[in-house]
């Protein structure tokens, strides 16, 4: 069965920005879809977030699987990745606006739990059969050399847009829409 999680950042929560908006188009396409508010999202920790998504009894990960997180849940997908059973294998985990550590983003206070993570990449990649980071030019919380980083390090697709900032309702309105995902996805 087709399913969806999708994970908001640090001091968000799931009806923030875009989220709510692509849970209603993915369940249009016949997604089950989880769009959870995640625990501790002021000071997010990944151990934390882990707990919560595996403590679900109702959400099973499959083949037909995606994660979309953005910020800090683009950094979650990678800690539940790193926890999944051996043979499961996702579909695809697509990560808007990542940052890493050595990023001007991973020093802000709120997430100084997130980096207290080993992730073993080798590992992650297993768990997914495509990886796409979606950044902006212009992130003001996470350099571009972050998401060029994570791509090499999975071997995904980066797709650079111009101009976006960290593609929420920072920029504008428009990101309560954000339909350039759903080509990702389809």
């Amino acid at each position: 069965m087709k399913n969806a999680l999708i994970l908001h950042g640090t001091q968000g929560n799931s009806n923030s920005n875009w989220f709510p908006w692509l849970k209603v188009e993915l369940e249009k396409k016949g997604y089950k879809v989880w769009l959870p508010d995640l625990p501790g999202s002021d000071f997010p920790s990944l151990k934390a977030i882990n707990q919560f998504i595996f403590s679900n009894k109702d959400w099973k990960f499959n083949p037909e699987s995606i994660i979309v997180g953005h910020s800090s849940g683009a950094i979650a997908i990678l800690s539940i990745l790193n926890e999944l059973p051996e043979d499961a294998v996702l579909d695809k985990c697509i990560f808007v606006s990542y940052f890493e550590k050595s990023s001007s983003g991973g020093e802000w206070g709120p997430n100084k739990n997130l980096f207290d993570y080993n992730f073993d990449f080798a590992k992650i990649k297993r768990h997914a059969k495509k990886f796409i980071i979606v950044h902006s030019d212009n992130d003001p919380y996470g350099p571009l050399e972050g998401a060029k980083n994570l791509a090499e390090k999975l071997g995904g697709e980066l797709i650079i847009k111009n101009g976006q900032g960290h593609f929420n309702l920072e920029v504008g309105p428009q990101y309560k829409q954000f339909p350039f995902l759903l080509t990702l996805i389809d």
